[in-house]
């Protein structure tokens, strides 16, 4: 099931907030919440659900068991076991045929594992396990007692497929004791549409668009198509996965969870530092929590800190998927990143503000071109993917400098027949598409709150664009149904 479906909006959610809201006491909304949220990932993975659930148990009665032992060496014991346990059943659905086939590959053999099918959310709710654990064993947090809050805390719906990854620390006080106010629901509610939107008007467009563009032609054929492409990738990656948070966050909000923000307007950034604090940031936050900073993070000296960076942007890539391409593309913001913190260092300040962030986007888009070739034909999941080999990267790339390597290096033209026919199709649309990445709500929010006036007509304003907007990605949503989140491959 997912979040921008019929399914969902008209029949599971409000179906939950009935019963949910019918009671007051906290543990019949715990009840239902966590009945409605093993449906919700059973409905999508009926048989892996108990993998869920077994994983969750076991580490609940590690957690405790870490909190009564007092002798230090058993306790790093526990928490080891409870590490293996986690990250088995992602090692195993995830990474095992990756592995195998790398080092037959190695050996000149040619035999070769297909890839298992990989449970739903798997690398989220692995992570979220793990911070469980951890937490108890730093003294962060106390084990729950009853097992199925610890089961509510993994399996919760809003999050559990896409993230937010939610450490447990954060929300361990309201899993028992939390209200929701008028202003929590219409809040929530107003995110979540907030999230439909982008979901469904721009990220399944730009996907729509992606598609048009490779039925004409089959990769970048001239300098701009190639340019377009690495755009209409762009888009779609961040508002898919941006809406996906927005509608978790949204709907946490109305059951009284206050998760963090997951992306903040990243293509804002003026440099690729500004662009890791903006972009998944729930995912930085447990890479800078969980790996980094037990590694010994910046505080070893020079060598130390670039090691320790190099292991948590390959985890990074690794994280994403078990290709070479996500090893590529996370080794390739890690070059980035040490460029602008070891050499280019202040001398980047000085450059203007606009062409850092011009040169930052460029950077950026390449590396999402690098991210979109994991080798998965588009038949085979629906994620906008180029072609499933190196050789076709390397042609893009040479694309993006206007260069082909076909029969000899030569120029490309500008632009070609695939490029122009979706330019008069979809005409402003990237570039409308380009204008929602500005934070136009905090802009607006400003203007609206200088005096009591004018924030009556802001919100009535807000309430019509919402209404619109949920309007408008309804009829969208009835009349084609929505593509499945990115994320969901994850």
């Amino acid at each position: 099931m997912v979040f921008s479906s019929t399914t969902f909006l008209f029949m599971f959610l409000p179906a939950l907030l009935l019963l949910y809201f019918c009671g007051r006491d906290l543990r019949w909304r715990n009840a239902i919440l966590l009945i409605f949220s093993l449906f919700f990932y059973a409905w999508g993975e009926p048989v892996w659900i108990f993998g869920m659930i077994a994983v969750t148990l076991v580490n609940w009665a590690l957690a405790l068991l870490i909190r009564k032992t007092k002798n230090k060496l058993h306790r790093r014991l526990l928490l080891a076991l409870s590490v293996i346990v986690s990250l088995s059943l992602l090692f195993w659905f995830k990474y095992s045929s990756f592995l195998f086939n790398t080092f037959a590959a190695l050996f000149g053999s040619a035999a070769r594992v297909p890839s298992k099918h990989l449970p739903v959310g798997i690398s989220f709710y692995t992570f979220q396990v793990l911070t469980y654990t951890v937490d108890v064993y730093r003294k962060k947090a106390r084990p729950q007692k009853n097992p199925l809050y610890t089961l509510l805390y993994i399996s919760c719906f809003p999050q559990l497929i896409a993230g937010p990854i939610v450490q447990y620390a954060d929300v361990a006080e309201a899993l028992t004791d939390r209200k929701t106010s008028a202003t929590d629901f219409l809040r929530g509610m107003q995110r979540i549409v907030l999230g439909l939107a982008k979901k469904i008007l721009i990220a399944d467009v730009c996907y729509r668009m992606l598609l048009d563009l490779l039925t004409i032609s089959a990769g970048p054929q001239s300098f701009m198509s190639a340019w377009t492409m690495a755009l209409l990738f762009s888009l779609r990656l961040y508002f898919d996965f941006s809406a996906y948070s927005d509608i978790a966050i949204g709907l946490g909000r109305i059951f009284g969870f206050h998760y963090m923000e997951n992306f903040d307007h990243p293509y804002i950034s003026k440099s690729i530092v500004e662009f890791w604090r903006r972009w998944h940031i729930s995912l930085s936050r447990f890479f800078r929590d969980y790996v980094y900073i037990p590694l010994g993070g910046n505080r070893k000296g020079v060598a130390r800190t670039i090691l320790n960076l190099t292991v948590v942007w390959v985890l990074t890539g690794l994280w994403h998927g078990a290709n070479w391409n996500f090893v590529l593309w996370g080794v390739y913001y890690l070059v980035l990143l040490l460029l602008e913190r070891f050499v280019l260092k202040d001398a980047l300040l000085k450059i203007p503000a606009w062409i850092r962030h011009i040169g930052s986007l460029i950077l950026i888009a390449v590396g999402w071109v690098i991210f979109a070739y994991d080798g998965v034909p588009i038949a085979d999941k629906q994620l906008v993917l180029y072609t499933p080999d190196f050789a076709a990267l390397g042609k893009h790339m040479l694309a993006l400098i206007g260069l082909s390597g076909t029969n000899g290096l030569h120029f490309l033209p500008f632009a070609d027949k695939s490029f122009l026919l979706i330019a008069k199709r979809y005409t402003v649309l990237p570039v409308l598409f380009m204008v929602c990445c500005l934070p136009l709500k905090d802009w607006f929010g400003r203007f609206f709150a200088k005096n009591e006036r004018r924030a009556f007509w802001g919100e009535l304003l807000g309430a019509l664009v919402l209404t619109a907007l949920f309007v408008v990605s309804v009829i969208f949503l009835i009349r084609q149904s929505s593509v499945p989140n990115i994320y969901y491959n994850f």
